[in-house]
């Protein structure tokens, strides 16, 4: 869904309330964590938050708190929406003088306490693209880092096919601002 001017709250939320009962856009279910690529675009990218525990512990609340969509031209909505399976979530996007809203819900969780926590949620049929994309956070204990993680799991939709370039820059650019935003968040902790 395409606007001239960033939508308004009451338009999102109409707009989630649409997709409440919308299928996903693509099959099966699981490809950021089985990685059944075939016909799929796979990205993945990583950066490390850090050391220890307090490390970890602070990006598992980033990751809890949306932080990785701190980034200004991507807006998430709700960042109070809660990580579980099922939650659907609308993404904001600023692009070439024009806004879009695009439908996620959340596919499945993972909780490895102490070492790995995160979620993946698919696109909606109210979505450029098609397919998923994971978040998470892994402490190693072999060298005590921490990792942030995204791994997106993608094919364009109708729109997206007609700028193709584009949108794969754009899936770059996000990758590239949420690992700063998670920096970030982990960093004012310190």
């Amino acid at each position: 869904m395409f606007f001239i001017h960033k939508p308004s709250e009451q338009k999102i939320k109409a707009f989630l309330a649409a997709q409440r009962d919308q299928v996903f856009s693509y099959a099966p279910l699981g490809l950021t964590r089985d990685l059944l690529t075939s016909g799929y675009t796979v990205d993945h990218y990583r950066v490390q938050l850090g050391h220890g525990s307090q490390a970890f512990q602070t990006a598992c609340r980033a990751l809890q708190s949306w932080k990785m969509f701190d980034i200004g031209w991507v807006q998430l909505f709700r960042k109070d929406t809660p990580i579980e399976t099922g939650s659907i979530v609308a993404l904001v996007v600023a692009h070439l003088g024009f806004w879009s809203l695009n439908a996620c819900r959340i596919v499945y969780t993972f909780d490895e306490q102490p070492a790995r926590y995160g979620f993946a949620y698919g696109t909606l049929p109210a979505h450029a693209e098609r397919g998923e994309e994971s978040f998470s956070v892994e402490w190693r204990p072999e060298d005590d880092s921490v990792w942030y993680a995204v791994v997106a799991v993608s094919r364009p939709g109708p729109l997206a096919k007609l700028g193709y370039p584009y949108t794969r820059s754009l899936q770059k650019r996000f990758a590239r601002d949420s690992q700063r935003a998670m920096l970030q968040a982990v960093n004012e902790q310190r």
